[in-house]
């Protein structure tokens, strides 16, 4: 199995999802010995945002970036929620995935995603509580995008490993943790 591990918060060891995701990444590895990860820190090494100049577009990152998701199997996201969605560096990431031909196609039905082998497990983490049924479950454009993406890309299993309310009290956060440590630990290897 070959697991591609996204970090994207820009907080480094005072990142909840970074801490999700090497989580996750270790359930994985512990779960199907001989499991591959690929590491990619989006905040330490962000891909080039899109834009029309000439020669701005770095071509090989993107490449690459496109590449390592090709190659994997499960795809290990880490996305904070910032201002009510993902981090700009996860967004030009997810830019560099959309590519007609090889991620998707047009056809007559209109698009048909071409990744519906790929596993997608988001570790998702937020300050506030934006489930549906809350009063700010209007503002979450970060689970919701990530689900519509993938889903635009065909990827029918995508997993959503939550954090939220770490910023409402220290017991709603403790709460929120070991709620999320306890869903990897279920996590299995297909």
């Amino acid at each position: 199995m070959n697991i591609l591990q996204i970090d994207s918060s820009i907080l480094g060891d005072h990142s909840t999802t970074r801490q999700l995701t090497a989580a996750i990444a270790a359930r994985l590895q512990a779960a199907a010995p001989g499991a591959q990860v690929t590491y990619r820190d989006l905040a330490a090494a962000p891909l080039p945002q899109f834009t029309a100049a000439p020669g701005a577009m770095d071509a090989a990152a993107l490449s690459l970036a496109l590449e390592q998701v090709l190659a994997a199997d499960v795809i290990v996201i880490g996305a904070p929620l910032y201002n009510f969605s993902v981090p700009s560096q996860l967004k030009s990431w997810l830019d560099a995935l959309a590519v007609p031909g090889k991620t998707f196609q047009y056809g007559a039905s209109g698009p048909e995603g071409l990744l519906g082998a790929k596993r997608v497990i988001v570790a998702s983490a937020r300050g506030g509580i934006y489930t549906p049924g809350t009063p700010m479950a209007s503002l979450d454009h970060q689970e919701n995008y990530l689900k519509s993406f993938f889903g635009f890309l065909g990827v029918n299993q995508l997993e959503i490993v939550r954090a939220e309310g770490l910023k409402v009290s220290d017991e709603v956060r403790a709460q929120a943790l070991a709620s999320a440590f306890e869903q990897i630990a279920q996590l299995q290897a297909a």
